[in-house]
């Protein structure tokens, strides 16, 4: 059998509690018999993001890779966005098993562009694969403009419960971008987490998206998760306004976006970490001054990109 990696047995079941530890007893057994059904056979060092296994085989379409990932919702159109997009930008789909939450793919490099790139680089690539993937949305993707009640009354809470957090003015910001931009939006297909991590170096192309959310809606929306992901390096930079216009206007050049669009975006999405931070903590940071650093850093994100909407 397939051997789970440790310390992924313990960030699922760290998240998901005993639902996790029940889906982990299963996921040896579950990946033989997707070896068996889609004739692969393992081929290297079994992987792993944060919710999906990531198994590289040999296969018929040559080298791939099985992922299978926690049930989830967030996880349901992962496979309808790679379909839809068939390899332009992204990895590509070879077959899918929606019952069990698991794809046979195009085998990437586990390289990150986050860790090879530097400068304009990330920005720039991740806004050309954003302009390819811009593609019209598959039917019964969820849109975001569905989300927008729910991110207003989520605002509205964060800025009751955390009074001090953050100006009124900024939150104020956040709020008419959902208002203005957020109920109404194209039919376009928009990867969802479109971050330095989650563009993989490839054999067919330089680089290529992995791990999409497949939602409906604005393609300027991600120009907020890329910033966001961007905090250690921005963070570092002698000038930190000069390096987020860099990299906003980087990013918004190459998918060619509107850039109004792409700072309300971001601006939203800075808030949104705000407050996230103070109730959940940060993927890399839970608690302690990694925390405390983080939440800082998103509250002066937050603030800065409010004066710079035009």
């Amino acid at each position: 059998m397939v051997p789970v990696p440790e310390e992924f047995t313990r960030t699922t079941v760290g998240r998901e509690g005993p639902a996790g530890a029940a889906w982990l007893a299963e996921l040896p057994a579950l990946v033989d018999r997707l070896l068996l059904r889609w004739d692969c056979a393992p081929d290297g060092e079994v992987l792993h993001g944060g919710v999906g296994l990531v198994v590289p085989v040999r296969s018929a379409h040559g080298p791939a890779a099985i992922k299978v990932s926690f049930p989830h919702p967030g996880n349901v159109h992962e496979p309808d966005a790679l379909q839809a997009w068939g390899g332009d930008g992204a990895v590509r789909l070879y077959a899918r098993d929606d019952a069990r939450y698991a794809m046979l793919l195009e085998r990437a490099h586990p390289t990150t562009l986050a860790a090879v790139a530097d400068g304009d680089e990330v920005p720039e690539t991740a806004g050309r694969l954003s302009r390819r993937l811009a593609v019209p949305a598959p039917p019964g993707l969820p849109r975001l403009s569905a989300q927008a009640d729910g991110w207003e009354e989520q605002l509205r809470k964060d800025a009751a419960e955390f009074p001090q957090a953050l100006p009124a003015r900024v939150v104020d910001a956040a709020v008419a971008t959902v208002r203005e931009l957020g109920r109404e939006q194209p039919a376009t297909l928009v990867h969802g987490d479109l971050h330095a991590r989650n563009i993989l170096r490839a054999e067919r192309e330089p680089w290529l998206a992995v791990d999409p959310k497949g939602l409906a809606g604005d393609p300027a929306y991600d120009a907020g998760t890329l910033l966001k992901s961007r905090a250690v390096a921005l963070l570092g930079a002698d000038d930190l306004p000069g390096a987020v216009r860099r990299t906003l206007a980087v990013f918004t050049d190459a998918a060619e976006l509107d850039p109004h669009r792409t700072v309300r975006w971001a601006q939203f999405h800075g808030v949104q970490a705000a407050y996230h931070g103070r109730r959940h903590g940060f993927r890399i940071a839970r608690s302690g001054p990694g925390l405390d650093w983080l939440t800082a850093f998103a509250d002066r994100l937050a603030a800065f990109l409010t004066d710079e909407i035009p």
